[in-house]
């Protein structure tokens, strides 16, 4: 007989201990090979695919698309072995992954390089119907192989949420029901077979919060008939509200910038710059033509470069804080950082090692990122490790902010829009193109004068791009 292993959601690194199951790419009854995708996760970080270490017939997946797990909760189970015309003695073959058909890989987005397999359904009348125990991680818990329906029950444990068997395929949807003090033997499940699923608990969670405070209400009409009710935050009961959850992309932004503004002690300074001249040497560079001539190079780029020969010139804003040992860590590269406003939310993909790039490699890999920033294929690493940040919100139209540092970075550089405005140049009134450039540092890894003289620098270089030159 076959054997049912049961795969977990790997770690995902850099810290992260949960993910949400966005989108399913296989369905209970498929064959899957070694390291073929299985489920599309959104971490707080990036959306990823992960592949699974075993190849055979999925057997059962655990949760639904929405639902958040955390690290090392089951994802599904997999049959590994030939249903059919297998010479196999029906003895368990151990929990190896390897002697199980399993790669053994586990880490999200790195497979072994084996070609995925099409999908393929078992057909329910060709399986069969015995069902095998298969403890997982020292919890018994009834599995069902390969020779199983495409319907996977798995009998609750806990006593406290029921006293009989109770069929609900995830843990998840049982310590929910327990939050609640949802009786699961009360309800009809709505999946194959009355398979209890999460939608279902949720139903009655919904109900019960309804019949309390419809009961609250009756209950308070008297008090409520002098004064308007009031909900949390001092918004008015009245009022319809849509709760939405800090979670992935959008949870991870609140959850640093919060951070940054508890713990740093930023201040912003700002100055208006002439980038005529910058302007006519992006012009010039593009206009280029010939073997020599490269790729398009972006504002953005220009922008980076000269970020990059003041942070040499002023290391202090390369930086970061160590708070327990009270010590400024002062970083010898420079990974930086460029704000990218996707779908999904605002991400920050780093280029890294940006001190040793020029214009126009910065700028290529800027328009790489990007584009995997747009379309969620951005991994994890492509997205930590930054020293300091470029935010250029003048592609939204505003003239200027004051940036939030990216925690745990010492300082970020806000970029305004380049618009036509009356300027003194030469010594006569004339219209230039503008830009305000806004510094956003960590009072504590320097004073304003090195912050004003960083902010100084980038706007000479914004003004005048020869002044670059001395530094390359």
């Amino acid at each position: 007989m076959a054997q049912v292993l049961e795969f977990k959601l790997p770690d995902l690194g850099e810290g992260l201990t949960e993910a949400e199951i966005v989108r399913w790419l296989v369905e209970v009854g498929d064959v899957v090979a070694i390291d073929q995708p299985v489920v599309e996760v959104e971490t707080a970080k990036a959306m990823v695919e992960v592949p699974c270490p075993y190849g055979g017939v999925v057997t059962a997946r655990f949760g639904e698309e929405g639902t958040e797990l955390p690290v090392g909760a089951p994802l599904l189970t997999v049959a590994v072995g030939a249903p059919e015309g297998s010479s196999g003695s029906g003895e368990d073959s151990g929990s190896d992954p390897e002697s199980a058909g399993g790669s053994g890989n586990v880490l999200v987005g790195y497979g072994t390089g084996a070609p995925a397999a099409r999908r393929r359904r078992i057909r329910p009348d060709r399986l069969d119907r015995s069902v095998t125990e298969a403890p997982v991680s020292g919890a018994p818990v009834v599995k069902a192989p390969v020779l199983e329906a495409p319907v996977v029950k798995v009998l609750a444990a806990d006593a406290s949420v029921s006293e009989g068997p109770v069929p609900v395929v995830s843990p998840l949807v049982r310590r929910l029901a327990r939050q609640h003090d949802i009786d699961l033997r009360r309800l009809a499940g709505s999946g194959p077979d009355g398979l209890i699923l999460r939608a279902d608990v949720d139903r009655a969670i919904r109900t019960a919060e309804e019949t309390a405070t419809a009961t609250a209400r009756a209950a308070q009409a008297p008090v409520q008939a002098q004064a308007p009710a009031a909900a949390p935050n001092g918004v008015a009961a009245a009022v319809d509200a849509e709760r939405i959850p800090l979670r992935g992309v959008r949870g991870a932004v609140a959850d640093k910038l919060s951070r940054s503004r508890t713990e740093i002690p930023d201040a912003t300074c700002w100055v208006d710059a002439d980038a005529t001249e910058l302007m006519a040497v992006r012009a010039a560079m593009n206009a280029a033509t010939g073997p020599s001539a490269g790729p398009k190079v972006s504002v953005l780029a220009l922008l980076a470069r000269i970020c990059t020969a003041a942070l040499a010139r002023f290391p202090e804003l390369n930086s970061t804080v160590d708070t327990e040992a009270r010590e400024i860590v002062r970083l010898s590269g420079v990974h930086l950082g460029f704000a990218a406003q996707t779908e999904r939310g605002l991400v920050v993909p780093v280029v890294r090692d940006a001190h040793t790039r020029n214009a126009e490699s910065i700028g290529a890999e800027i328009a790489r990122l990007t584009e995997l920033a747009r379309t969620g294929k951005l991994s994890p690493a492509q997205l930590t490790g930054g020293t300091f940040t470029l935010n250029n919100y003048g592609v939204f139209g505003v003239d200027g902010s004051t940036p939030i540092i990216n925690h745990p970075e010492a300082a970020m550089l806000g970029v305004g829009r380049i618009m036509p405005k009356p300027w003194v140049h030469q010594g006569e009134l004339a219209v230039r193109q503008v830009v305000q450039l806004s510094l956003t540092f960590d009072h504590r890894v320097c004073d304003g004068g090195t912050a004003g003289g960083f902010l100084r620098y980038v706007a000479d270089c914004v003004e005048q791009p020869a002044v670059l030159l001395r530094t390359l």
